[in-house]
This record gives structure tokens, C-alpha cells and sequence, in this order.
């Protein structure tokens, strides 16, 4: 059995829960102005295009990851739901567990992103994935299988970033070493996506 990844975690100086609370928030409020504000444009640009060109969005993520992708996945097609625009219609790749486990059984664990790329996105796909080390085999050749494509891929990221940071077109990446603080920044940073996209429907931007 391999180390478990919590090890990889920072431990914050706190001794007491609001020290440790505010050295969390510190952390994560970092983390998150430390993210290239350009890619986050170009992020949004692409969801947006995607959706005007008819294509889907797919997520995939490993764990608290795929939770993040499962949770996003209610808030861009209900979130941004208008009805003078396309809806973003958007896909997890771990929602549907029966495709899920199948391909794993058959073709390898590292493959069960890869292949659902292969089978269902189009070159006016995007594919966004979601990986605190940036280096899961699965979501990295997940990367490669949608370039092949020739569909954008974003791939959100932290710790050193790994191939998620290097191999993605768009990369939001938050430089930081503890999975809890990289998890709620990527989810912040969908949440933005989200919203910015939503308010520019509604003529709020």
C-alpha cells in the first residue's frame, strides 16, 4: 500500500482551531490570487464558446475531486441557465458508475477517463479535470486522449502541478501543498467560472 497523500500536507502552525482556522483561510486566500487571472479568462471564454458552437463540457477528477466535478456539474447547467443563451451542458465522467466500474474492469483504472473521452467528446468539446497533484495517470491521459481530439482541455491543479500543469492548454494551477486548501480553491475557482458566466447572461457583468 502507498503512502497515504495526507502525509504530503502542510500542518499549519496553530496549535488552537482559530489559529489553525485563520493560518487555513490565510493559505487559501493566497492560493487563490496566486491563479494566472488570464487563464481563468481564457477558461471562461472557452466554457463559454463551447456552449455556442453546441459542444459539452466533461469534468472528471479523481475522490474529493470528482465530488467537486459531480457538484459543478448542477451549477453549470442550472447556474448559468438563461433563456436567451445555449445551456452549458455539462458532464461528469464519474456520475455514471456502471460506465464507470465497466471500463475499469475491462481496461485498467488509468484508462477510465481516456476511453470515455475517446467514445463521447467532439472537437467542440471541452474537457476540464480536476487534480490536487496534477499528476493521476488517469486525468493525465485523459489530457492526451482529448488533444488527440482536438478538443480544449482546462485542467485545474495544485501542489507542483505535475502533467495536469504542463499538458494542459488552460491551466489553473494553486501552488499550494495541502489537499484540503487546493480543493476548496478549485472549487472557488469553478465558482467563479460559474458566476461570471451567469452574471454576463443576465447583463450584470
Amino acid at each position: 500500500m502507498s503512502v497515504d497523500p495526507r502525509f504530503r500536507n502542510i500542518v499549519f502552525s496553530g496549535s488552537s482551531p482559530q489559529d489553525y482556522l485563520k493560518d487555513y483561510a490565510e493559505s487559501l486566500s493566497n492560493g487563490l490570487r496566486s491563479v494566472d487571472g488570464d487563464a481563468l479568462a481564457s477558461a471562461i471564454s472557452a466554457i463559454q464558446t463551447c456552449a455556442e458552437n453546441g459542444g459539452t463540457l466533461y469534468l472528471a477528477g479523481n475522490g474529493g475531486s470528482a465530488a467537486i466535478c459531480d457538484h459543478l456539474v448542477c451549477d453549470f447547467v442550472k447556474g448559468t441557465y438563461h433563456e436567451d443563451h445555449p445551456t452549458v451542458p455539462a458532464v461528469s465522467m464519474t456520475e455514471n458508475v456502471a460506465l464507470y466500474t465497466a471500463v475499469a474492469n475491462d481496461f485498467g483504472f488509468e484508462g477510465v477517463f481516456a476511453f470515455q473521452v475517446k467514445a463521447r467528446m467532439k472537437p467542440q468539446d471541452v474537457l476540464l479535470t480536476v487534480s490536487s497533484s496534477g499528476t493521476s495517470k488517469n486525468i493525465v491521459q485523459a489530457i492526451g486522449a482529448a488533444k488527440e481530439i482536438g478538443a480544449t482541455t482546462i485542467g485545474l491543479s495544485g501542489f507542483s502541478g505535475g502533467g495536469l500543469k504542463t499538458d494542459s492548454d488552460i491551466s489553473l494551477h494553486v501552488p499550494f501543498d495541502n489537499y484540503g486548501v487546493v480543493e476548496d480553491a478549485h472549487s472557488a475557482l469553478l465558482h467563479v467560472m460559474v458566476q461570471q458566466i451567469s452574471n454576463a447572461r443576465d447583463g450584470r457583468d
